[in-house]
């Protein structure tokens, strides 16, 4: 119901009336009314002209409008103290939940009614101004005032809260982030200005958002208005929040930014359901059916996922390479299964490793540990004598690894010829990659730099070494990883089972093929590569050169890997894989996007880390080689670090080649920001 509105006479001069100015009533004199419009002495003394209908629906008295100006102004000071007194003791709460529910909208009038049996003009005035107030709970609709719902209000409410807890947000935010950019800038401890915990925890949260560029849109307007007149800096939220001691030195954003639960903490959420896992497979564990495999990692690996025995007849060789079998109690869609395909993939990184799988599981239950008894799936590949594939028989079964070998001593064996089983290994991979090749392999072998870093935040300390080379037994483990992938990707399109391939479908050059371990061939050839795609289409990957490549045997720290076990498993059980080909097609738009992310910090992390190491010893000269000079900038390698840098063609002199090497240092190294920049070029 809406009351009907009745309207005061029209006002004449030496009339005290209202109009809203800015967002507050103000008091006005009339001093002349012509045609609708008004002549007007504020109570600021100042003359204005304003229409009538700008009035609001409230005024008086009406006074003789003779009076000098000292007593207009004299008039509307008693009158603005007496308004002020009357407002100070309305109570326009107690008066909205006498109206709300009665009345959807009524002049002030109404309202009146319901405090005074007459209201005076000063008492209307300040009822008038009491409810413009009450934003929460009326509305003003010139003449009528409408009355807010109880649901509305609560709304309004909350809304008038949010907006003053980020006023206040704002308010101390402006504040301490100037104080931390200046401590920044000078080096010093900023001084942290007292605020509440609540204020703290805000602005802290806002810091870590931005710094993982999750800000929502409240946050992001709040960061706006906070970090105004700051400088455009690269990774400022990184640089205050450092300052302000929230996060630690070198910490590690791009964890940040993808969204990567470091640790295995993550899991502890999970923990009914790791435990069942555990239960299914104490019940169901059966016999070992071989214990002749063995497996080749580095002595760090605890995330074993393959393990390989070989044997060598008049016809050829039969190769078995045993994979870990993650998904034979797997509840896939759980929750803990949508974690562990949020994480994608395992991260090694310079400060430590972080698994896809809780450790519990990928470390533990069904890593092939020697002597424990591990479910797996086991593909039979045999092979005529020149290496060639005759066939490819998949298979689940239970076995007991015999050992863990290390690369160093595989590679030792091989050389030495002291273990038979490796020395055939080592034959077959070298006639597998010699196929490869003639298909057109591209192989790049090239130093391989570990990173250690020892200590946390401002104590951290960096060392880095040339890992030393194990060339036998890394090409035995390589060459039977793209067998197992390349021959089970086939076996999987003869029998229609859709699995994840990598693919990369493209045509090369006949130099492409072969193996590059010199700097300037490496770029020239890696430049005439495209990324690998994940699709459900088995197709060529010419780099490996192989005619088709779906990744399984990493089913323990690659999530396209434990679906691609999942796949065959289920074939095998079942006769029908787990998923068909239109759903594995939505799930690698998925998980093409969270690969995409995750990848991004194994590949920039460890480059941060060698950039820390360098920028202490930018002065000092490294061994640089000559790989790329185009245009006016010319790429130099650093191969016992892996790390390129251009430079101007004319600070390393007027003939140049690729080869040619030189002596280095740098005039600024900025980790952060991934800038390094040459000082000086000594040709050895």
């Amino acid at each position: 119901m809406v009351k009907k509105t009745t309207f005061s006479p029209a006002v004449r001069p030496g009339t005290v009336v209202e109009f809203m100015h800015g967002d507050q009533p103000q008091l006005a004199w009339v001093l002349e009314e012509a045609s609708g419009k008004l002549r007007l002495l504020t109570i600021n003394k100042r003359e204005m002209k304003l229409p009538t209908a700008r009035l609001l629906p409230w005024h008086g008295p009406s006074l003789s409008a003779d009076l000098s100006r000292q007593d207009i102004q004299n008039t509307l000071n008693e009158h603005q103290a007496v308004r002020g007194e009357i407002l100070a003791g309305l109570d326009v709460m107690e008066l909205w939940e006498l109206a709300q529910g009665e009345m959807e909208a009524a002049p002030l009038s109404w309202f009146a009614d319901l405090l005074w049996e007459e209201a005076s003009p000063d008492q209307l005035a300040a009822l008038g101004c009491a409810m413009l107030q009450a934003k929460t709970h009326f509305k003003f609709r010139p003449p009528n005032f409408e009355i807010w719902s109880a649901e509305k209000v609560a709304l309004k409410m909350q809304q008038k809260a949010e907006e003053k807890a980020r006023e206040a947000v704002t308010s101390a935010g402006l504040t301490l982030l100037q104080n931390l950019w200046s401590a920044y800038s000078q080096g010093r401890t900023p001084q942290i200005p007292v605020m509440a915990p609540e204020l703290s925890a805000s602005l802290e949260q806002i810091l870590r958002h931005k710094i993982a560029e999750s800000l929502d849109d409240t946050e992001s307007k709040i960061w706006t208005a906070i970090s105004k007149g700051l400088p455009d800096q690269p990774h400022l939220a990184l640089l205050l929040s450092q300052s302000w001691g929230i996060i630690p030195r070198h910490h590690n954003y791009h964890l940040d930014e993808a969204d990567f639960a470091w640790g295995n903490s993550w899991s502890e959420l999970f923990s009914n359901e790791i435990n069942v896992l555990k239960d299914h497979f104490t019940n169901q564990a059966a016999a070992s059916e071989c214990d002749e495999f063995i497996s080749i990692d580095a002595i760090t690996t605890r995330d074993i996922d393959d393990a390989f025995r070989i044997e060598k007849s008049e016809s050829g060789y039969t190769l078995s390479i045993a994979l870990a079998r993650p998904d034979i109690h797997w509840e896939f869609g759980s929750p803990l299964d949508r974690a562990v395909m949020y994480r994608a993939t395992s991260l090694y990184l310079p400060e430590g490793t972080s698994h896809m799988m809780p450790e519990q599981l990928g470390t533990g239950l069904y890593s092939l540990i020697a002597g424990e008894t591990r479910p797996v799936m086991i593909a039979d590949f045999s092979l005529d004598n020149e290496g060639r594939l005759l066939s490819v028989t998949p298979r689940t079964a239970w076995i007991t690894v015999k050992d863990n070998i290390t690369y160093e001593n595989a590679d030792a064996a091989i050389e030495n010829g002291t273990d038979d089983s490796l020395v055939l290994a080592h034959q077959l991979a070298e006639k597998l990659i010699k196929h490869r090749i003639a298909s057109g392999a591209c192989v790049i072998r090239k130093p391989e730099p570990i990173v250690t870093v020892s200590g946390e935040g401002a104590q951290s300390s960096v060392e880095i070494s040339l890992k030393e080379p194990s060339p036998r037994s890394e090409l035995v483990i390589s060459e039977f990883m793209v067998l197992a992938n390349s021959g089970l990707a086939l076996w999987a399109k003869e029998h229609d089972v859709p699995l994840l391939h990598r693919t990369q479908d493209i045509a090369l050059p006949q130099e492409s093929a072969g193996i590059f371990t010199e700097p300037a061939a490496i770029l020239r050839t890696v430049k005439l590569l495209l990324p690998p795609t994940l699709e459900t289409n088995p197709k060529r990957h010419a780099a490996l050169g192989v005619p088709a490549y779906a990744p399984i045997t990493s089913p323990l720290r690659r999530y396209t890997d434990f679906i691609n076990m999942a796949q065959v498993c289920t074939y095998l059980s079942d006769g029908t894989p787990r998923l068909d080909k239109e759903t594995l097609n939505q799930l690698a738009i998925h998980l093409r996007m969270r690969i995409q992310a995750v990848s991004a910090v194994q590949r920039f992390r460890p480059r941060y880390w060698k950039l820390v190491y360098l920028a202490k010893q930018r002065k000092q000269f490294q061994s640089a080689v000559l790989v790329e000079e185009t245009g006016p900038m010319a790429t130099l390698a650093m191969p016992h670090l892996q790390v390129n840098v251009r430079a101007p063609k004319k600070m390393l002199g007027d003939k140049l080649y690729p080869g040619q090497r030189f002596q280095v240092n740098f005039s600024r190294i900025d980790p952060l920001t991934n800038e390094i920049r040459l000082g000086e070029a000594l040709e050895e």
